[in-house]
């Protein structure tokens, strides 16, 4: 019985990764509607699902022979279906730790695999991804000031808008790279917000560049990195460690915030819900609550996108309208490309 146990358990946990990870790279890849895959009381179908699987493995073990095959395969479906229901409701924000989450199932479910083949390899390696992805994702919730139930069941940015989206239409001011260039090169201390806005235009090189040229002139240029910038743990920290930029120049959220009243500007690269003062101020926000950067509270602040649409959760961001916040759009890797440009005929 404790053989079929283990068994059950690899199959049970292997095979909720497996879907939900899939559904989540469709969704970070823009390829799935969070609408399309959601139906009305997700999480009571969610917990329907769960009770049955759980059930019918509990039945099947009590058996004490060896399962028909019919059994186990029945049992196999349930669990696919139950993990694409289970990651169905989630998005927005959110994504990050349910990564990290469905990371922790992985090593759980080799873990089980090699309880199963008597492989101590396969069971220590199991056991420390399994462990790290629980921690990681311990730890991201508590940055985002949320439970892990919470997260579960939250249906984070769907159908919600804040009590400042439903006023009069709103204007943004826009900068050009030229200006842009000017106020960065007379800065005395310059922060970086990267997003994953910075992730797709894979611009992390072009900003080492500014970096470089900014460093160059005396300017102190930082980096502000939120604990869920991004579309999955450590998303951020990794793309900037590929361009050789120092660790000590990642400044962590608290340090960032700190830092920020003396800082003569920061350019928020790609970010959105991270940096959204709906955070702090707008109890209808699905944000509110959330720790956030606090870039607002610089001396200026210009935000590069492709557009003003909604970051990830779907929500507009009021720091657009902000009277300290300028708009640069275009993609982000030619506009840096073009920054660095003006920076280069500042200097000669």
């Amino acid at each position: 019985m404790a053989q079929l146990l283990i068994l059950f358990l690899t199959l049970l946990i292997g095979a909720v990764a497996f879907t939900g990870s899939m559904l989540a790279y469709g969704k970070l890849q823009g390829l799935i509607d969070d609408s399309k895959v959601t139906l009305p009381r997700h999480n009571i179908i969610n917990a329907v699902l769960l009770a049955v699987l759980l059930v019918l493995t509990v039945y099947v073990i009590s058996m004490g022979s060896q399962p028909a095959l019919i059994w186990i395969v029945s049992i196999l479906l349930i669990a696919l279906l139950y993990g694409f229901s289970f990651v169905a409701p989630i998005g927005g924000a959110d994504m990050p730790v349910v990564i990290s989450l469905l990371n922790a199932f992985t090593g759980l479910s080799a873990a089980a695999a090699g309880l199963i083949y008597d492989n101590n390899i396969m069971l220590v390696g199991g056991i420390l991804v399994g462990s790290a992805g629980i921690i990681l994702t311990i730890v991201m919730c508590k940055a985002m000031n949320r439970s892990l139930f919470n997260v579960l069941i939250g249906g984070f940015g769907d159908n919600h808008k804040g009590k400042k989206e439903e006023g009069e239409a709103q204007l943004a001011k826009e900068i050009s790279c030229s200006d842009l260039a000017v106020q960065l090169y007379y800065s005395n201390t310059v922060l970086v917000v990267p997003g994953y806005g910075l992730a797709v235009a894979q611009a992390q090189k072009v900003v080492k560049r500014m970096d470089n040229l900014l460093s160059a002139n005396g300017v102190d240029v930082n980096y502000a990195i939120h604990p869920v910038a991004g579309r999955m743990p450590g998303h951020m920290n990794v793309l900037l460690a590929e361009a050789d930029v120092p660790y000590p120049k990642l400044l962590d959220m608290e340090d960032a915030n700190e830092a920020m009243a003396n800082t003569d500007m920061v350019i928020v690269i790609g970010a959105n819900d991270v940096v959204n003062p709906a955070a702090y101020d707008d109890p209808a926000s699905p944000v509110y609550g959330m720790p956030v950067i606090n870039v607002w509270d610089a001396k200026n602040v210009v935000v590069m996108k492709r557009s003003m649409s909604p970051g990830y959760a779907g929500i507009q961001n009021q720091l657009f309208f902000h009277h300290k916040t300028k708009m640069l759009f275009g993609d982000a890797k030619s506009s840096l490309e073009e920054l660095n440009d003006e920076l280069k005929t500042l200097e000669s």
